[in-house]
């Protein structure tokens, strides 16, 4: 019987989410995969896809009053999390997720959804994490609206790739703003998912552990 992570990397790889080849990422680094999140489409997508967050929040031992999804991935992927919780675990949890720019009538404010109040544990809802940019942009706004404690990001893949240094943006996001990142699947489970024949590939295998040796942290 697969994990649930395993079951995600043959989701993310039937739905032509995670590709192997040979790309060049922005980062101008060659790499043996990439992963296209804009080819979650459909409703049925989305839906399982809140279900994957729904689990990696519970394995972990997320505690979150809110479901931040930083505009414009965030939002659904917040609010599916948050459906999936609710209606598969018992789990209610609020949502909301942040306007690019401030509301000046109507109810105003930078956030849609669920009010925070001071006190309140809030998780931030990704989909991957690069150069923790995301991060860096929403926990301002969050800190604008209320004192708030963030208690996880959850985030779909962990690229385990070096930032701008020797570390990774998930490691770097703990070191600088004490925020824990948790992924529903890593790059390691990629190699391993191929290696045990969960998902085809065998044939870029070495070019992802050469990858992993050259670029991971």
């Amino acid at each position: 019987m697969l994990t649930y992570k395993q079951r995600f990397i043959k989701f993310m790889v039937e739905n032509e989410v995670l590709c192997f080849g040979d790309f060049t990422l922005k980062s101008g680094r060659k790499a043996p995969y990439f992963i296209n999140a804009g080819k979650y489409r459909t409703g049925s997508q989305i839906a399982a896809l809140g279900e994957y967050y729904a689990e990696c929040y519970l394995e972990h031992g997320v505690r979150a009053d809110t479901l931040v999804g930083p505009a414009y991935k965030g939002i659904p992927l917040a609010v599916s999390t948050a459906v999936a919780l609710a209606k598969n675990h018992g789990t209610d949890v609020g949502f909301c997720f942040d306007r690019k720019e401030v509301k000046d009538h109507g109810e105003g404010g930078m956030f849609v959804g669920q009010k925070l109040n001071k006190g309140d544990k809030v998780a931030i809802i990704e989909d991957v994490m690069t150069s923790g940019k995301a991060l860096r942009e929403i926990l301002p706004k969050i800190a604008q609206e209320a004192e708030v404690e963030v208690t996880a990001m959850i985030i779909s893949v962990d690229r385990q790739e070096k930032g701008t240094g020797e570390k990774s943006a998930v490691q770097e996001a703990y070191d600088e703003f004490g925020v824990k990142v948790y992924s529903i699947v890593t790059m390691q489970d990629i190699i391993e998912a191929i290696e045990d024949g969960v998902v085809d590939g065998k044939e870029y295998l070495q070019a992802m552990k050469n990858y992993r040796k050259q670029y991971g942290a």
